[in-house]
């Protein structure tokens, strides 16, 4: 198991990696929409978070040496499903024709007061 941090992503709030990579997959820990240079949540509508934390998914497979073209499954966690057509608006620009499998969940709260948090599973190597 190879322990994976990405100095473009936000500082892990938390016990826990950006990432770890095993067995030829890429397990990549939920962003919300911190910037990673001010460690300051960005706040605004679903859209433009959900803008945000692909810039910190793609900080941490970058650091991977991996895209979002090699996602092969996601994880998103919404405030509440009202937000979903915006932020599959989002989704759907970032990932152009490439599509991974997902899983979309609605939960109570998530960290910092986001609406939105991603988690992604990569193919490497």
């Amino acid at each position: 198991m190879t322990i994976v941090s990405a100095s473009g992503a936000p500082a892990a709030v938390g016990p826990y990696s950006h990432a770890v990579r095993t067995g030829g997959l890429l397990f990549c820990s939920g962003q919300v929409a911190l910037d990673p240079e001010t460690d300051t949540f960005v706040g605004g509508d679903v859209a433009a978070q959900t803008r945000r934390v692909f810039d910190n998914v793609r900080a941490v497979l970058a650091e991977a040496g991996v895209g979002l073209g090699d996602v092969v499954k996601t994880t998103v966690y919404l405030q509440t499903m009202d937000d979903f057509q915006a932020m599959n608006a989002v989704y759907a620009e970032a990932f152009g024709s490439h599509r991974p499998a997902r899983s979309t969940v609605a939960v109570v709260g998530l960290p910092v007061g986001a609406r939105v948090e991603i988690e992604v599973i990569a193919e490497v190597g």
